[in-house]
């Protein structure tokens, strides 16, 4: 029964029944999002003015739209709603101090339970660049986003320093990922503070490899142990590693690669626990600098010369620059160059991410969908194009039942 002055809509239709969103509500159903947001312990008792599921698709949107504020995104939710009379009068666009409550209210964990449940590889067999031979290319990195300079960010996060050891503008949060290197998708990440490094936040995400993919990673991910950890569940792996490495010739092959060891850090003398690898060297041209080249050391778990040749490994590394595009693609061109996350708590950082994360795989889904119908490869697509269609959905289709 409605309250005194209320005036109740002629259904029992809910709000958040009302809510689309376009693209986000077709990648992300209200019937997943209404059990994720369950399974986190999340759900609203009441039919309040911002129902979870309602504050769950608010994040989205915000991070689509991560130029405008608060009240202009509720409003892009609900434009749609100014035609339907039963709803006139019985819901407002609620203010941004009832927005910022209600999206502590939900934390960042039902986000992230949304991107373990979505984000999956995206490449069949047919899809240019994807795979090499057996494998399915997959690539791993990290980055960092500006996040406002408040107490909490701060001594969550830590702030980086210059290289005149001066505190910099903002705290930063660490994020890596991993990503097919084919389609962009971004299947899987890691968040923490600068206190933690790169290669132990990837230590997080290696469960989700497995027999199939090729993992490709830069000099930063190094090391015996993260080497086996990433390989433990059967994934083969194409690192670079630092021109000083201490690799010997245990094997030279036909190929001009060799087979050599690698071991623990404190175990270079001894060398008792050693870790078979094959090398491929190789120099770059800068052509910017002719006649100046750079070295280039790759170890593989693929030991086999005939199966994988050095020439084609060593020109298939390229396509680890894939996760650099798609990390830009998420940093520049859908979130905003140089933009400051908006949440002033760690927790709402950690939602504003996985918000950023989710986006840009829907994104990257209608992309690939997309190539496919057309028989294209997804990288002849733009990524700047699909997302202001993905904007124009949302205001074209906002209020609609999904």
């Amino acid at each position: 029964m409605p309250r005194p002055g209320q005036v109740k809509p002629e259904t029992d239709e809910r709000l958040s029944d009302r809510i689309a969103v376009g693209l986000l509500t077709r990648s992300f159903p209200p019937e997943l999002v209404d059990r994720v947001v369950a399974e986190c312990g999340r759900s609203g008792q009441r039919n309040r003015l911002l129902p979870s599921r309602v504050v769950v698709y608010f994040v989205l949107a915000m991070c689509l739209f991560a130029g405008q504020g608060y009240e202009e995104v509720a409003r892009l939710l609900t434009h749609g709603l100014a035609w339907a009379k039963r709803w006139s009068g019985s819901w407002h666009v609620p203010t941004t101090a009832a927005i910022s409550r209600a999206r502590a209210k939900l934390g960042p964990e039902p986000l992230k339970a949304l991107f373990d449940e979505v984000a999956r590889p995206l490449a069949t067999e047919s899809t240019p660049g994807a795979f090499y031979g057996r494998w399915r290319l997959v690539a791993v990195d990290g980055t960092v986003f500006d996040v406002p300079d408040s107490e909490e960010n701060a001594a969550y996060f830590g702030r980086p320093k210059t290289h005149r050891t001066q505190r910099c503008a903002f705290p930063q949060v660490r994020a890596v990922a991993l990503a097919e290197c084919g389609t962009h998708a971004i299947t899987a990440a890691a968040l923490g503070p600068l206190t933690v490094s790169e290669p132990a936040l990837a230590r997080e995400l290696f469960g989700h490899l497995g027999a199939g993919d090729l993992l490709l990673a830069d000099r930063g991910f190094t090391g015996l142990e993260l080497w086996r950890a990433a390989s433990a569940d059967g994934a083969d792996l194409l690192w670079r590693v630092k021109s000083s490495a201490v690799l010997p010739v245990r094997k030279e092959l036909p190929d001009g690669s060799y087979l050599s060891d690698i071991v623990a850090a404190k175990d270079h003398r001894q060398r008792a626990d050693p870790q078979v690898v094959r090398v491929i060297e190789y120099t770059l041209g800068d052509p910017g600098r002719p006649g100046q080249e750079a070295p280039c050391r790759l170890i593989t778990t693929i030991l086999d010369h005939e199966v994988a040749p050095a020439l084609e490994l060593a020109a298939l590394y390229g396509q680890r620059w894939e996760i650099e595009t798609a990390l830009d693609e998420l940093k520049t061109h859908q979130r905003g160059p140089a933009e400051v996350l908006r949440s002033r708590s760690p927790g709402g950082v950690e939602q504003e991410v996985w918000a950023h994360l989710l986006v840009h795989h829907a994104v990257r889904t209608l992309m690939h969908d997309t190539a496919e119908h057309a028989g294209l490869d997804p990288d002849r697509l733009s990524f700047t194009r699909s997302i202001r269609l993905a904007r124009r959905q949302v205001t074209a289709q906002a209020a609609f039942s999904p």
